[in-house]
């Protein structure tokens, strides 16, 4: 999915924000969205599922779209644009399709999904930039494209609907932007179903709901409460932030970074629901190896091992972050270890941990709580 992961690690902090003056794109045209409801997209991409048990047992899962969707998905993708210049054109390349069809698709089991293409900060551009020169991007160009594509879409098609803004790192970055100058406390809060803000850093006071980054959209505490924010990053429990890591961290003084586990919104730990690509994680981390001790093959892009990952959100030190235990069992014929880990070199970056797939460990959950939380929206309309 991802050539050069070095670029995620700015997901977890704010990038300098230059002075829009491009003109944003028409949005009223169809070449400027990724995804769009009732076309041939890579939203509507095959979300087919081997269902791997830990006896070895294999079951096919096959995945349908929402024939009459209830609500809406609004997603914004992740830093994934190879494009040579500072900020991405509105072109997609085989990244952006990848991830959408990775991160976005399955939402569509209950819900239309949006996705603008936008003039993101690229990868080349945050390599040049974590290589200590200036960041040449214009931050305030991806952020305007979203917001405009964000105001068409409420002028146009959202006609009184029930919303989910769904983003990953960069992605939940902007989306982050959104909220606040254009979403909390405003009347459209009241549209809002929740925001999955993954892979990113969300401030809240220490033991607190509500407050710090958005001061009237609070985190989500039960299945059946609606407007409220998931957000979380993800390390291997065995394999905690390092000192220097960006993610799970605020720097605000009396603040925490969210955690909020979509497998437990109570908190504690629990199985997740995963769902895996087949091959890995992409060109970002390590590829997979077999999935069952025979090396049998896997026909579907993805795979479900139900009981294999547990998580739990995790306070240590000045982070806090969603531990992700795999639930190895030497005796059985299942995998005992997944990828997932940003890679550079051939070698793993820790102080990342699980970025490369903050959304596939617990991808059921979050599928699945959109549905409820939607539900409750309804009912609470």
């Amino acid at each position: 999915m991802l050539r050069y992961p070095i670029a995620l690690a700015l997901a977890g902090a704010a990038l300098p924000a230059g002075a829009q003056t491009t003109p944003t794109p028409d949005y009223a045209k169809a070449e400027t969205w990724l995804c769009l409801p009732g076309r041939a997209d890579p939203c509507g991409a095959n979300q087919d599922a081997t269902v791997i048990r830990a006896d070895g047992s294999r079951t096919a899962e096959r995945f349908a779209a929402a024939a009459k969707p209830a609500f809406d998905c609004f997603y914004v993708y992740p830093t994934v644009s190879l494009d040579q210049t500072p900020n991405s054109d509105l072109n997609p390349g085989d990244e952006e399709r990848r991830v959408a069809a990775f991160q976005a698709a399955r939402f569509a089991k209950y819900c239309r999904v949006f996705a603008p293409l936008y003039r993101q900060v690229t990868i080349p551009a945050l390599l040049s930039f974590m290589a200590g020169k200036p960041l040449a991007a214009d931050r305030a160009l991806a952020y305007a494209d979203v917001k405009a594509a964000w105001d068409h879409y409420l002028r146009t098609e959202n006609k009184g609907r029930g919303v989910v803004l769904i983003g990953h790192s960069q992605g939940s970055l902007v989306l982050k932007e959104l909220i606040q100058r254009e979403i909390d406390g405003k009347a459209v809060q009241r549209q809002l179903i929740s925001a999955l803000l993954i892979g990113s850093n969300i401030g809240v006071p220490e033991g607190q709901m509500v407050g710090g980054d958005f001061k009237a959209v609070p985190l989500c505490r039960a299945a059946d409460q609606a407007g409220c924010v998931v957000s979380y990053v993800s390390f291997r429990a065995d394999a905690p932030p390092l000192a220097n890591s960006r993610f799970g961290i605020v720097p605000q003084p009396g603040w925490r970074a969210a955690c909020v586990n979509p497998a437990a919104l109570g908190g504690g730990k629990a199985v997740t629901d995963n769902y895996l690509g087949t091959r890995g994680a992409g060109a970002g981390s390590a590829p997979m190896g077999p999935w069952t001790r025979d090396g049998a093959p896997v026909a579907t892009p993805f795979v479900k091992a139900p009981g294999l990952l547990s998580a739990e959100c995790v306070t240590q030190g000045k982070f806090s972050y969603l531990a992700v235990t795999v639930n190895a069992d030497p005796t059985d014929p299942r995998t005992d270890t997944i990828v997932g880990d940003v890679m550079l070199g051939g070698k793993v970056l820790p102080d990342w941990g699980l970025h490369l797939i903050d959304l596939p460990v617990a991808m059921g959950d979050l599928v699945e709580l959109t549905n409820k939380q939607a539900r409750a929206w309804a009912k609470r309309r």
